[in-house]
C-alpha cells in the first residue's frame, strides 16, 4: 500500500528516543574576543578542510530482537579516534574520522564537536555548513533539529547553534535572519510559506554565492522565537512510515541563519548613531559589517527499495532522494580526486551546497556528521556512509572572510550632523540678529539722549543770553533817559563835569560787554564740548556698523559652509542612487524568475547604466538594500512626483526593490509610499512605470492590513483600468499578481468582486502570455478558497460570483493546462468550486465535473488529488450525475 503525507505534526522527533542522551546541563554560551577592524578586507581567504564525525545510533526494539544472536557490524575506538567495520568475527577494516561519537555520546557533546567551530566561525563573519548524512533511521533529523521541549538535555544541533549566536550578538546593532526550506522532488519549497512551492536557485558567478531570493526571510529577536518558526517548519515537512523508519523523512531539509554583525565596538557605534562626535564629517569613514551564512542541512536518508518497502508514491520519492545523494557523491569523490569537472549541476542538492565544498567554489568552514547504525543487516549501507564521510574528508574549501561598508549608518551619520550644523546656525543666527537689534537699540537711545540734552543746554544758553542782552538794553535805556533829563535840567553841573560822567558809564558798559563776550565763549564752547560729544556717538555708532557689518560677513561664511556641506551631502546621496541603479541592473539579470524582484524594465536608461559600469570596472558594488536605505525613504517617494520621467522611474524602480523586502513594507506604507504609487497608476502614461508601480503594489499587497488600505483608496478600479490599457504581458503580470493576493482576503470578497476585480482578471487572458495566465489562475484559486470557506462558515449562500462573472469556461478551459503552475491553481479552485453544493449545476452543465473525475484520479499533487475525491464522494449532485454517467472515482 502506497503512502505519501506532508510530515503535520512536530512530534516526529518524539518518537525517535533511541538516541535520547542523559545529560541535562545547558550548554554555555561562546566566550568570544570582540575584534574591530580599521579597514575594509574584501574575501580574505582561510584554507579549511571539511571535518568529518561518525555517530553510532544505538540498536532498536526491533535489532534487539532480530539480531540478538549476531555482533555490531562496526566497534568503535573513540579515544583513537578510530572505527573498525566488521566483515567477519575476525576481520574487518579500519578507518580514523576527525571525531568518533559511541552510541552514548550525548546531545551536547556532539554540538561541541560537530557545530561550536562551525557557529564560532559564522559570528567572525565567515559562513559555515553543518550537514548529517546517512541511511535512513539512523538519526540525522534527531541529531540536528530536535527541540528539546520534554528533555532539555535532548536538543539538537540547530537549536544549541541558535542558543550560542543570541548569547554572542547584540540585537542594537547585529541581525539574524532565518529561512527554512525542503528540496523534495527535486523542486525548493518554502516551509514556512508552504504556498511557495517552486523556489529558484541564484548562484553569483564572480563569488560562487548561493543564494534564493524568493525564499521567506524572518528576522527573529529571541530564542522562542526560532523554536517557532522550526516547529512551523517541521509540521510542513514531508516524511512517511516505512520498514525501516515509522517517520521516514522525504525530503532534504535546509535551514539558513543569515548573521550581519557591526565590527566596530558598540559604544562607539552608538556615539556615531546619536551624533556626538566632533569630528563626523571629517571623517566620511563608513562602520565595517560582516554578514555570514550558517546552513544547517538534513539529508533525507539513503534506502534500498527490497528493505524499505517503499511502493506508488513513496517509490517516486525514494528514487528522487537516491537520486540526489547520488549526485552528491560523485561531487564529493570528484572534489576528494581533484577532478577538473565537478557535477555540481546535476542535482538541485549539489547547487544549493555548491559553496560548501570546494577550493574554488566552497567559501564555507563545513562539517559533516555521518549517522550509521548498528545492525550487521544494513552492512551494505553502513560501508557505503562510511566511504562516503572518508572521501569528504579530503575535500579542502577557501573559506572567505567578507566586510562590507555600512553606507546605511555614514549616510545617518552625515544627516544627524548636518542637523546639528543647521541647529547650530539657526540658534547663532538668531542670537546674532538679538545682538544687533540689541546694539542698535542702545545706539539709537544713546544719540537721541545727547540730542535731547544738545538742544535743552543750547536752549538755556540761549535764555540767558537773551535775558543778559534784555537786562543790559534796559540799563542803558535807563541811563540814556537820566543823562537826558539832567542835560535838561537849570540846575545842572557845568559842562565840565559831563565828560568823567560818561566815562565812567562807557567802562560800566565796557566791562558788561567784556562780560557778554566771555559768556558768549563759554557757551561756545560748551557748544563745542556737545558737538564733540555728538560726534564721540556717531563714531561709536559706525564702529558698531562695522562690527554689524562683520557679523554679516561671518553669517554669509558659515550659510556658504552650510550650503557646501549640503552640496556634499547631496553628491554622496546621488552618488549612492546611481549605485543602486547600477545594483538594480546586476539583480535583475541575476533573478528574472522572482516575481517581486523582477520590475524594472530594460529602458535606455538601463543601457546608460550599463555603459556606466562598464567604464567604471569591475570594483565591488555596495548591496542594493543598504545603497537604497542611505538616501532616505522619504526623499525617494518624492522623486515620485518629479516633473522629469527618468526622475520618476528611477524612484519607483527604487521602492519597487524596497517594497520586496517585508521589513520595509510597513516604512514605506507609513510614509505614504502607497498612495504614490496608487497616483501615479492613475496620473501617469508610462507603460514602465505602470509595471514597475503594479509589482510594488503587489509586493505590499501580501500584507492583509495594506490590503485593505489598497480596497479603500480605490486600489482595484485603478488596477484594472492599468491592465485594461496595458499591452506588455509583464505589466499584465504585475498587476494581474496583485488582484491574485488581494483575492486572498477573506474580508474583502464583496467589495472586491463589486469593483470589477473578477472582471479584470479574466479580461487579462486576452494576453497569451503564460506568467499572465498563472497569475490569473492564482487569484482564481484564491478567491475560490475564500468563498468555499465562507460558505462552510454560513457568510456565504447561492452560486459563487466567479460562476456568475463567466469565470467558469475558462477554467475547465485550462483546468489540463501543460504549465503546472496554471493547472495546480485551477485544479485548487475547481476543488473549492466544487465543495458548495449551490455550484454544482453549473458545474455539471460547464463539463467542470469530468475534469473534476479526471483531477481524483490522475492528479500530480496527491494533496489535490485527496481533495477533489472527498469533495465528489460527499456531492450528492455530482455522485447522481456520476450513476447516470456510469463513472467511478
Amino acid at each position: 500500500m502506497s503512502t505519501s503525507s506532508q510530515g503535520s505534526s512536530t512530534n516526529r522527533n518524539a518518537n525517535r528516543n533511541s538516541l535520547k542522551p542523559s545529560s541535562n546541563v545547558k550548554s554555555k554560551p561562546i566566550q568570544r574576543r570582540t575584534t574591530t577592524a580599521s579597514a575594509v578586507k574584501d574575501h580574505t581567504t582561510v584554507p579549511g578542510r571539511v571535518r568529518v564525525a561518525v555517530r553510532l545510533r544505538p540498536r532498536n526494539a526491533e535489532e534487539l530482537v532480530a539480531d540478538a544472536d549476531f555482533a555490531d557490524c562496526v566497534e568503535l575506538q573513540p579515544e583513537l579516534k578510530r572505527l573498525k567495520l566488521r566483515k567477519n568475527n575476525w576481520d574487518g577494516e579500519t578507518y580514523e574520522f576527525d571525531e568518533v561519537l559511541t552510541e552514548f555520546a550525548s546531545q551536547k557533546r556532539v554540538y561541541e564537536v560537530v557545530a561550536r567551530p562551525v557557529v564560532e566561525s559564522v559570528l567572525d563573519g565567515y559562513n559555515g555548513t553543518i550537514m548529517a548524512y546517512g541511511q535512513t533511521g539512523t538519526g540525522k533529523t534527531y541529531t540536528l533539529g530536535r527541540l528539546g521541549e520534554e528533555d532539555t538535555a535532548a536538543r539538537g544541533i540547530m537549536v544549541r547553534a541558535m542558543e550560542d549566536i543570541f548569547a554572542d550578538v547584540s540585537l542594537e546593532s547585529d541581525s539574524v535572519s532565518v529561512s527554512y526550506l525542503q528540496l523534495y522532488m527535486e523542486t525548493i519549497q518554502d516551509l514556512l510559506d508552504p504556498s511557495n512551492d517552486n523556489i529558484a536557485i541564484v548562484e553569483d558567478p564572480k563569488t560562487n554565492d548561493v543564494s534564493l531570493p524568493g525564499a521567506t526571510l524572518v528576522e527573529i529577536r529571541d530564542q522562542q522565537s526560532f523554536v517557532e518558526l522550526l516547529r512551523l517548519g517541521e509540521a510542513h515537512r514531508f516524511a512517511a512510515n516505512t520498514k525501516l523508519n515509522t517517520e521516514s523523512s522525504r525530503s532534504h531539509a535546509i535551514l539558513m541563519v543569515h548573521v550581519k554583525r557591526s565590527v566596530k565596538g558598540r559604544d562607539a557605534s552608538h556615539s556615531s548613531e546619536n551624533g556626538n562626535h566632533p569630528h563626523m564629517v571629517k571623517s566620511l569613514k563608513p562602520p565595517i559589517v560582516r554578514k555570514a551564512k550558517l546552513v544547517v542541512v538534513d539529508l533525507a536518508g539513503s534506502e534500498r527499495i527490497d528493505k524499505s518497502g517503499s511502493e506508488g508514491h513513496m517509490l517516486e520519492e525514494a528514487k528522487s532522494i537516491n537520486l540526489s545523494l547520488s549526485a552528491l557523491g560523485k561531487c564529493i569523490n570528484s572534489l576528494a580526486e581533484n577532478s577538473a569537472h565537478v557535477p555540481f549541476r546535476d542535482s538541485k542538492l549539489t547547487r544549493l551546497l555548491r559553496d560548501s565544498f570546494g577550493v574554488l567554489t566552497g567559501t564555507a568552514r563545513t562539517s559533516l556528521i555521518i549517522t550509521i547504525g548498528p545492525s550487521p543487516r544494513h552492512r551494505g549501507e553502513t560501508a557505503s556512509t562510511i566511504m562516503f564521510g572518508q572521501r569528504a574528508m579530503k575535500v579542502e574549501n577557501m573559506i572567505k572572510l567578507k566586510e562590507e561598508f555600512d553606507y546605511k549608518s555614514l549616510s545617518r551619520r552625515l544627516d544627524i550632523e548636518l542637523d546639528k550644523l543647521i541647529m547650530e546656525h539657526e540658534r547663532q543666527q538668531k542670537a546674532f540678529e538679538d545682538e544687533i537689534e540689541r546694539l542698535a537699540t542702545e545706539a539709537q537711545h544713546r544719540i537721541s539722549e545727547a540730542e535731547r540734552n544738545y538742544v535743552e543746554s543750547l536752549e538755556k544758553e540761549r535764555s540767558k543770553y537773551q535775558k543778559d542782552y534784555m537786562e543790559s538794553i534796559k540799563k542803558l535805556e535807563e541811563k540814556f533817559v537820566m543823562n537826558q533829563r539832567k542835560n535838561e535840567d537849570p540846575h545842572m553841573k557845568s559842562n565840565t563835569e559831563i565828560p568823567s560822567i560818561t566815562a565812567e558809564e562807557m567802562a560800566d558798559l565796557k566791562k558788561m560787554l567784556q562780560k557778554e563776550t566771555l559768556l558768549r565763549k563759554a557757551a561756545e564752547g560748551e557748544t563745542n564740548n556737545l558737538k564733540i560729544q555728538v560726534a564721540e556717538l556717531k563714531q561709536s555708532e559706525a564702529s558698531a556698523k562695522i562690527e554689524i557689518s562683520k557679523l554679516y560677513k561671518i553669517l554669509e561664511e558659515e550659510s556658504h559652509q552650510k550650503e557646501k556641506l549640503e552640496g556634499e551631502i547631496a553628491i554622496l546621496q546621488s552618488q549612492l542612487l546611481q549605485l543602486g541603479l547600477e545594483a538594480d541592473e546586476t539583480r535583475r539579470h541575476l533573478d528574472r524568475g522572482g516575481f517581486s524582484k523582477e520590475v524594472g524594465g530594460r529602458d535606455s536608461l538601463t543601457s546608460q547604466i550599463k555603459h556606466q559600469q562598464q567604464v567604471s570596472g569591475n570594483g565591488e558594488k555596495p548591496s542594493i538594500a543598504k545603497l537604497f536605505e542611505q538616501v532616505g525613504l522619504q526623499k525617494i517617494l518624492s522623486l515620485l512626483e518629479s516633473e522629469d520621467a527618468d526622475v520618476r522611474i528611477h524612484a519607483v524602480k527604487v521602492v519597487a526593490n524596497l517594497a520586496a523586502e517585508e521589513t520595509n513594507q510597513g516604512k514605506i506604507v507609513e510614509a505614504g509610499g502607497l498612495t504614490s504609487l496608487l497616483m501615479l497608476l492613475k496620473t501617469t502614461q508610462d507603460e514602465t512605470i505602470h509595471r514597475v508601480a503594479a509589482g510594488a503594489i503587489a509586493n505590499l499587497a501580501m500584507n492583509e492590513t495594506n490590503q485593505e488600505l489598497i480596497m479603500a483608496q480605490g486600489g482595484i478600479s485603478l488596477l484594472s483600468m492599468t491592465a485594461a490599457n496595458a499591452e506588455d504581458p509583464q505589466t499584465l503580470r504585475m498587476v494581474a499578481g496583485a488582484i491574485a493576493n488581494l483575492c486572498g482576503n477573506d474580508k474583502l470578497q464583496t467589495e472586491l468582486r463589486g469593483e470589477g476585480g473578477i472582471k479584470a482578471l479574466l479580461g487579462m487572458v486576452r494576453c497569451r502570455h503564460p506568467d499572465v495566465h498563472a497569475q490569473v489562475a492564482r487569484g482564481i484559486a484564491n478567491f475560490a478558497k475564500c468563498e468555499s470557506r465562507a460558505s462552510s462558515q454560513g457568510m456565504k449562500s447561492g452560486r459563487s460570483f466567479l460562476i456568475e462573472d463567466g469565470a467558469l469556461p475558462w477554467i475547465v478551459q485550462n483546468a489540463n493546462n501543460e504549465a503546472s503552475s496554471i493547472r495546480r491553481h485551477i485544479e485548487l479552485a475547481l476543488c473549492h468550486l466544487a465543495q458548495h453544493e449551490a455550484n454544482a449545476r453549473d458545474m455539471i452543465s460547464g463539463g467542470a465535473l469530468w475534469e473534476l473525475v479526471r483531477i481524483s484520479r490522475d492528479c500530480s499533487r496527491e494533496d489535490i488529488k485527496t481533495l477533489a475525491h472527498r469533495t465528489l464522494a460527499s456531492s450528492p449532485s455530482f455522485q447522481a450525475e456520476m450513476r447516470r454517467l456510469r463513472l467511478s472515482h
